[in-house]
């Protein structure tokens, strides 16, 4: 068969660092070929130099069987190739349908804009993906799993027969990887090669017709995937085995450090009116607690009202050590022992201007500073400590935030936030987008921060994360709390019947 893409010896070099290092491999037509391997392991910028998006790199490209050199995005569409990126590339100012046609907008006869056609297109796309969203609505808006359908239309507008997708379930609830799998499967019998970036080994295996592994910017080795297994698959990506882990076991959970009673969130205008109903629970020193339920739960509702962050006050009451505490403001939060890592780390964890270490030390300015000026020194020193212990994987303190893979940059987030020294961490969906490998990091370094003493509350759109890091799983279902269980008692089918146990709560109303 006729090979559509060709990369030979493809190499690309950032300052200070190897991105990429004689890559080479083939894809053929029509089929779903999986690129896959740990954070930094160079996927991306591939995907991104077969997309136009990077231009100076060395080796050479093949499409279709002959030489390309692309000199924009732009030009690769031309050619037939589209990227859905990982990271969100939205104007949040502008509507949906704004976004899905902008550089393509459609004009009238006289020239002007024709809002009513792309917003009528943008309905159809949004039809397809069985996505109920009003083309006229602001990005802004959408919460993120919403902004990834979005991301994927926009993808779909252009009829590209080479389509990447770079991890384009980071952010789906299980309904919309469903219906994202049935528009996989519509493209393929239209003939359309797919690339696809994943970290969740389950749906390459369920996809990907060839699996591509790459590590440190190498190609390892390109498998069929009846060929292969997740546990060589893994092997490949990391160099070593990750063993299963189940973190609960051997803990001993303290006193309360947190306890929440009959906590409510106003949502104004909505015909359900509240985000959250009557939610009641207690946290302990030493203990993960996980939050589980589909999007729309009200899963990162409950983590920015106990942070302070939530856009209408809630009521109720919110107990730290013992004492009532007012949380109207994340300064409040901050100031009563209380850090947040939020779910959508480009948009609201990163400074993507500011260095490693300015991202690490900026909350925590002060105990670097002297007579109110900061010290570089100290400022060095005392980021520097947090680097080490927890492993941030960084050129230097002035390297850009953004060169770090999606693992490391969550931790700096994370070192930011224990810098402030809090007594309960709230951590919403922590590994989305995140590696095997750095998943399994980050799951030590909380079991680590929980033996330590700290209290630790965890949301994840993947229960078997639930599972393995938590000693005990609450279950949002439409704003309430439906279901608690003890580690030893959970199991991912009793959490997804609470999860939508919706005849419940309507019987209730």
């Amino acid at each position: 068969m006729t090979v559509i893409i060709s990369i030979s010896n493809v190499t690309k070099r950032f300052p200070g660092v190897v991105a990429l290092d004689g890559v080479s491999f083939d894809v053929l037509p029509g089929e779903l070929h999986a690129v896959v391997g740990e954070n930094g392991a160079g996927k991306s910028t591939l995907m991104k130099i077969l997309s136009g998006v990077i231009l100076d790199f060395e080796g050479e490209l093949r499409l279709r069987g002959s030489p390309v050199r692309f000199t924009d995005s732009r030009d690769a569409e031309r050619n037939g190739i589209r990227i859905i990126h990982q990271e969100l590339n939205l104007v949040e100012n502008l509507s949906a349908a704004a976004n899905v046609f902008l550089g393509r907008e459609k004009r009238s006869r006289w020239g002007l804009l024709d809002d009513r056609g792309m917003e009528r297109a943008t309905a159809e796309l949004l039809e397809q993906l069985e996505c109920h969203i009003s083309p006229r609505q602001l990005v802004r808006s959408l919460r993120v799993g919403d902004q990834q359908m979005i991301e994927i239309a926009k993808a779909l507008a252009v009829e590209a027969d080479i389509l990447i997708m770079d991890e384009p379930t980071s952010a789906l609830t299980e309904a919309e990887v469903a219906r994202l799998y049935r528009i996989i499967g519509r493209m393929r019998e239209r003939g359309v090669t797919i690339l696809y970036i994943s970290h969740k080994l389950e749906e390459v295996f369920r996809l990907a017709d060839c699996i591509t592994v790459l590590r440190d910017g190498r190609h390892v080795q390109t498998l069929n995937r009846q060929e292969t297994d997740a546990r060589a698959i893994t092997h490949l990506m990391v160099g070593r085995e990750i063993e299963a882990m189940h973190l609960a076991k051997g803990r001993q959970p303290g006193a309360v450090v947190m306890e929440v009673r009959d906590l409510n969130l106003p949502w104004p205008g909505h015909a359900r009116a509240w985000r959250l109903r009557n939610i009641s629970f207690a946290l302990r020193r030493g203990e993960i607690l996980g939050i589980a339920g589909l999007m729309g739960a009200g899963r990162t509702e409950l983590l920015e009202c106990l942070f302070g962050a939530s856009p209408e006050m809630p009521t109720g009451l919110v107990l730290i050590d013992g004492q009532p505490i007012r949380l109207a403001h994340p300064w409040e939060a901050r100031a009563a022992g209380v850090a947040l890592v939020t779910e959508d780390r480009k948009r609201l964890g990163l400074f993507a201007n500011l260095s490693v270490g300015a991202n690490v030390s900026i909350c925590t300015l002060n105990r670097a500073a002297s007579a109110r000026l900061v010290s570089p020194r100290r400022e060095r020193r005392l980021v520097g400590e947090m680097i080490r212990q927890l492993g941030v994987k960084t050129v230097g303190f002035e390297t850009a935030i953004t060169s770090l893979s999606g693992g490391n940059q969550q931790k700096a987030i994370i070192a930011r936030w224990l810098l402030t020294k809090p007594k309960i961490l709230l951590l919403d969906d922590p590994t989305r987008g995140v590696d095997v490998g750095a998943k399994a990091e980050l799951y030590r370094l909380m079991d680590q921060l929980c033996r330590e003493g700290l209290g630790i509350i965890v949301t994840s759109s993947e229960l078997p994360e639930l599972l393995t890091l938590c000693d005990r799983i609450l279950v949002l279902c439409e704003g309430r709390l439906t279901a608690e269980f003890s580690g030893s008692e959970a199991t991912e089918q009793a959490i997804m019947e609470a999860a939508t146990r919706r005849e419940v709560l309507h019987s209730e109303n």
